[in-house]
């Protein structure tokens, strides 16, 4: 490890807080291991409880049109397209049936920016809904479709967050957030919202009492200081407003998308950006791994490199797999990638409220985690 990057990681290790260019820098280095150590020892400071948690939902996508062109979506299809579909009220609500039956207590709803649906159809599906399921919370519509449907509907954003909020809404997703720096935004996306705007989705759910998910997706267009940009952005709102429950990472799935030449970020790229991002982020409490795009195996690595969270089942996902990349894990497959680190597998909701009754500590926990911080690491890539 060079000089520098110890100096930075032993800044942060006593407290400090990481700057933009000591982050770059980071980013930068080729010193995974110690990155990954660091993030590692700022995250059982946050988190030295004994578990580490997941939960369970299901990505249900109401719609695939939308007015957005965007060069990274291989899921999204043109208003009047013949693949395009608005899913019928039924078919939606029985996937929620079935999301509670096998446990579930979150549906993740998101879509495209639909050009004609008014403000009142989102109501009304909200309130749909809860009258159906009301133990079940809505983690519904990211900034882009918030930010979309105060154009459709012509009102303030304070006021669409509000009437949602009254119909249903619990939660708002990180979605759309891929790099918050308007050069990456604009060079990859026609007709979405912009960096200020995303923001400013979350800054007012926030002051109305909610709570939310902040995420970037890396590894395409973006320089590694538009990468560090784009989390000193978020730490500067949750500063602000505290409303961030977790942040979320992943890379860029290029299969089947105008960005169909970038080179993949591979798992060596995945894991260091995410520990920065543990570094950084002092403020978020949770970091959540992403083996929807890495897979069960880095998935769970994620959890020695600054996530304490292994995120959803995910009973269902359209938009990564429509790029190409399709990773499924069992509720068994899940858990047991936290047991095997010698964690206790622990189910929560979007709050990070735990569902589940404790279990006993296991006897070879330790052992278990001397095992795992033994493991090879990924090879570096671009």
């Amino acid at each position: 490890m060079s000089n520098v990057n110890a100096a930075i990681l032993d800044h942060v290790l006593d407290g400090g807080r990481l700057d933009p260019e000591g982050a770059v820098q980071l980013l930068a280095s080729h010193d995974l291991a110690s990155i990954g150590r660091a993030a590692d020892a700022v995250t059982r400071r946050l988190h030295p409880e004994a578990y580490r948690t997941y939960n369970i939902d299901r990505n249900i996508n109401y719609t695939n049109v939308c007015t957005a062109v965007c060069d990274f979506c291989a899921f999204y299809r043109p208003p009047k397209h013949a693949e395009g579909y608005v899913l019928d009220r039924d078919v939606l609500l029985a996937k929620i049936e079935e999301t509670v039956a096998l446990g579930g207590d979150q549906i993740l709803m998101q879509g495209g920016l639909h050009p004609t649906l008014p403000l009142e159809w989102y109501e009304d599906l909200l309130r749909d809904i809860k009258s159906h399921f009301p133990e079940v919370n809505i983690h519904g519509f990211s900034p882009p479709e918030i930010h979309h449907f105060t154009k459709v509907s012509r009102r303030p954003l304070r006021e669409v967050l509000e009437r949602l909020a009254r119909a249903g809404l619990g939660s708002l997703p990180g979605g759309g957030g891929e790099i918050l720096v308007d050069r990456v935004r604009g060079a990859m996306t026609r007709g979405k919202v912009m960096t200020d705007d995303w923001l400013e989705v979350h800054r007012q759910w926030h002051l109305l009492g909610g709570r939310s998910t902040a995420t970037m997706m890396f590894g395409h267009i973006e320089t590694l200081a538009e990468r560090v940009e784009h989390l000193e952005r978020v730490r500067q709102l949750q500063d602000e407003t505290g409303g961030f429950t977790a942040f979320i990472c992943w890379t860029f799935q290029p299969e089947h998308t105008e960005m169909a030449d970038v080179t993949p970020a591979g798992p060596f790229a995945y894991l260091k950006t995410q520990a920065v991002a543990r570094l950084y982020l002092d403020n978020v409490p949770n970091i959540q791994s992403s083996w929807v795009t890495q897979g069960r195996d880095i998935g769970q690595l994620a959890l020695l490199f600054g996530a304490n969270d292994m995120g959803s089942l995910m009973i269902e996902e359209n938009v990564v797999s429509a790029a190409g990349t399709v990773h499924h894990l069992t509720l068994d497959q899940m858990t047991s990638a936290i047991a095997e680190l010698g964690f206790v597998p622990r189910r929560r909701n979007v709050f990070y409220e735990l569902l589940d009754d404790p279990v006993p500590r296991p006897a070879t926990m330790d052992r278990d985690r001397a095992a795992a911080r033994s493991v090879v690491l990924p090879v570096a890539t671009p």
